[in-house]
């Protein structure tokens, strides 16, 4: 079967299968190989937000009991019901599937990267699979699936469970694929399998942006600023284990590996000495910077702009809207730095936006304060 892109200019991956099978760290392994992700399971839950185009439609569908105190739709009301309601779900699809399509063309004609992957779990269901060049599907044993919606999401056992047997067999989505990706072993492993495909089905077609390079001259020499690769791991663990909190667990390489498929890393060097790094996520078009270490030796008023300009052009071109940072008590003689680059102190249920707001409260741990500064005025799936 030969597929072929309704985007003539772009090379598209079509990533899928079923829940709990590590979709979301292929995708983020794809993007470290410079492809731009999208989460459509993400755009659906932004395309049901208060005053989103698919709020009034779910509400007048299945009534105002699946509203939560704010207004906002409970989606584990909803999901509780349309996973038990083969025609209830097929309801809700009905009116998210034509809006995420919206979103998602929308983002992969203002992507500046030649590949995208769109990651999907109903990716073949929703006709998404035919915009298509090729279709990538993860697999694990149901062992896995359910240990990993237990542990990483919370779930009891019986609605994992549930979730799962709501779902097509594994094999009916493995045989439309033209990449498989087994994902029940290790980063590492699984690293291997995707840069393997990503070498093979992309190829030439993988340019990385420019934006991940900058080379800045300072009164303490010249800093050059790079992106963080797999290769980079145990030099990593190394500065974070330097500067880490006393009684915090080493680090190893294995660790830094398998953080890398949940966020990104910008480094810093002089010369050749790695002085400072920034760790840091995008999710649901939502930058969020967790890791920051500068050595001491290196003013912060100069490397810290230095890091935070090239993450936030580099999140601009993954189309982000917003950047959240979250600084700890060791941090907080930075804010006046964070402050002089347009970053503001908020609260979680300041922000406005649904979908800012629950990456803040997600991330926000005691004794962190949150920052926050808008990086696109406008916005995907926006109130209408």
């Amino acid at each position: 079967m030969v597929l072929v892109s309704k985007w003539a200019d772009k090379f598209v991956i079509g990533l899928t299968g079923n829940i709990g099978t590590g979709k979301s760290v292929v995708r983020k392994m794809l993007e470290l190989l410079g492809a731009y992700g999208i989460d459509a399971d993400a755009l659906a839950h932004r395309a049901m937000a208060q005053g989103a185009p698919g709020y009034l439609p779910i509400v007048q569908t299945f009534g105002e009991w699946i509203l939560k105190p704010d207004r906002e739709i409970d989606r584990a009301k909803l999901g509780r019901v349309v996973f038990n309601d083969p025609e209830a779900l097929r309801c809700l699809e009905a009116i998210l599937h034509p809006l995420v399509g919206q979103a998602i063309d929308m983002l992969v004609k203002r992507a500046r990267q030649k590949v995208v992957v769109i990651e999907a779990i109903k990716l073949l269901e929703a006709g998404m699979g035919q915009w298509c060049d090729s279709l990538w599907v993860t697999y694990a044993p149901e062992v896995v699936q359910m240990e990993r919606l237990v542990k990483r999401r919370n779930m009891q056992e019986n609605e994992a469970r549930q979730r799962i047997a709501a779902q097509p067999p594994q094999e009916e989505k493995m045989a439309a694929a033209q990449v498989l990706i087994r994902n029940d072993a290790s980063f590492v492993e699984t690293w291997k399998q995707v840069s393997d495909n990503w070498r093979q089905v992309v190829g030439y077609r993988s340019i990385e942006p420019a934006t991940w390079v900058a080379e800045v001259k300072k009164p303490i020499g010249e800093i050059t600023v790079l992106r963080g690769k797999p290769q980079h791991s145990t030099e990593i663990a190394e500065k974070m284990n330097l500067y880490g909190k006393p009684g915090a667990p080493r680090l190893s390489s294995d660790d830094i590996m398998a953080a890398f498929g949940e966020k990104a890393f910008l480094l810093i060097q002089i010369g050749s000495q790695l002085v400072g790094l920034i760790g840091w996520q995008v999710e649901n078009l939502v930058v969020r910077t967790f890791d920051l270490i500068i050595d001491p030796f290196v003013p912060p008023d100069q490397a810290l702009p230095v890091l935070v300009n090239e993450m936030e052009k580099a999140s601009r071109e993954l189309q982000c809207e917003a950047s959240l940072v979250f600084l700890s008590e060791e941090g907080r003689h930075l804010e006046p730095i964070w402050k002089k680059l347009g970053y503001e102190a908020r609260l979680p249920k300041d922000l406005g936006v649904q979908a800012w707001q629950e990456a803040a409260q997600e991330s926000l741990k005691p004794g962190m304060k949150l920052y926050f500064k808008q990086l696109r005025i406008d916005r995907v799936l926006r109130p209408i």
